[in-house]
């Protein structure tokens, strides 16, 4: 897969535009263009609460069939409850079956939405770790931007959000999910641990990542993610306070509610990505005037910014957004006095834009991009995570899926 040097988060921070690079050189490079952007943007807060709307009947009914699922593990349709769907009111429920391959079904137990208090016990046993773990001697030929990533795989698609609407299969509009291959409505932490196969590298990362789905406005049929890489970084000029990522973290970027044209030059818009030289905004516009169409050599790309301050107390929110902030270069917030790696989305697209134009499946009526969003459910190996961060963001040198780039 490549990945764009040309960058625009979703807060529609103006970019500078770059030439793309041989294929070993254009990760270093994008990761240049990318955290150029994340500085800027890291100051300017996340709008609306980034929910889904509330379910209506015609979603409740609409349970979606899983495109791909893992061969280790019971795909997420298979391992739905065979009782009705549980209410938004409900605080927990057995709302489906975990099950692998040999083993008795059992029931698990949805975690109630709102605020999700983090195991601080856990935590702390992560902290200490963190601590006590020695840097790994960089070679001299690594670059000093301090982060590293995940590059993953399309792994299915569902009408269901476990972050939003947990317990809720059908309820969502359709989101498509990369990482963790298990997920369904009515995943958890302990899911994400208990069925790690995914389409991630490295694969120490069990996590899920999930946006809505892309479909072509002429034909109705998905386009799917053809990359989707998932930074962690720092988006400061110093990172020695900055913490591991804590497990089961749950965020939301973006806004599904927000449906508002997105013209050429509008912020939260798709953009084109290319080798050479060539216009973000595409050579020409869809009929409506929301999508790009972009020129030789280009494709689709989204970029998405995620918050770098936590509260240190709350794994999730009524918003999804309140136990998370952005920070300034000096310091978090006092309301959110843990600095995290903050995570990006780069995601890639098989098109290149057409008259038709696109909808996503949060605003299918008024098509336009203002609607995109993220869902990351955070899940690492705490080995692997700690070690990640104390290499490559603490120390501040550039780091690919396993460990330095070299």
């Amino acid at each position: 897969m490549s990945y764009a040097t040309n960058s625009r988060p979703d807060d529609g921070v103006p970019q500078s535009r770059h030439r793309r690079r041989p294929r070993r050189a254009a990760a270093v490079f994008c990761a240049v263009a990318v955290a150029a952007v994340a500085v800027t943007a890291g100051a300017v807060a996340l709008a609306g609460t980034g929910g889904d709307p509330a379910p209506g009947p015609a979603q409740v009914a609409a349970v979606a069939a899983v495109a791909t699922s893992a061969p280790a593990v019971a795909p997420p349709a298979a391992r739905r409850a065979t009782t009705p769907p549980a209410t938004a009111a409900t605080k927990s429920a057995s709302a489906s079956a975990s099950t692998a391959p040999g083993s008795t079904p059992t029931t698990r137990t949805v975690a109630k939405p709102g605020w999700i208090a983090v195991d601080q016990a856990a935590w702390q046993k992560q902290l200490s770790a963190y601590k006590g773990r020695k840097i790994d001697p960089a070679p001299g030929s690594v670059g000093n931007l301090p982060e590293f990533r995940a590059d993953c795989k399309y792994s299915h698609r569902l009408a269901d959000d476990p972050i939003v609407l947990p317990g809720l299969p059908g309820a969502s509009h359709m989101h498509s999910f990369v990482g963790n291959k298990a997920v369904d409505a009515g995943t958890t932490a302990a899911d994400l641990m208990k069925f790690t196969a995914t389409t991630c590298k490295p694969v120490q990362d069990h996590s899920s990542y999930w946006v809505p789905t892309l479909y072509d406005n002429a034909t109705g049929k998905p386009v799917e993610t053809t990359g989707f890489r998932v930074y962690y970084r720092s988006l400061r000029n110093k990172s020695a306070d900055v913490k591991p990522m804590p497990n089961g973290l749950r965020m939301v970027a973006g806004d599904a509610k927000k449906k508002v044209p997105t013209p050429r030059g509008a912020q939260g818009q798709f953009y084109c990505a290319f080798y050479g030289p060539g216009d973000l905004d595409g050579i020409a516009r869809s009929d409506n005037g929301n999508w790009p169409i972009c020129g030789e050599g280009a494709t689709l790309h989204f970029m998405m910014q995620f918050a770098d301050c936590w509260d240190g107390k709350n794994l999730d929110s009524p918003t999804h957004k309140a136990h998370v902030a952005f920070g300034s270069d000096q310091a978090c917030p006092s309301s959110h006095p843990v600095r995290i790696p903050a995570i990006t989305f780069d995601i890639q697209y098989g098109a290149k834009g057409t008259k038709a134009g696109y909808y996503l499946s949060s605003d299918k009526v008024g098509k336009s991009a203002s609607s995109m969003h993220g869902d990351a459910f955070v899940m690492w190996d705490p080995a692997f995570m700690n070690k990640q961060t104390k290499n490559c963001i603490l120390q501040r040198r550039t780091c690919d899926n396993n460990g330095y780039l070299r």
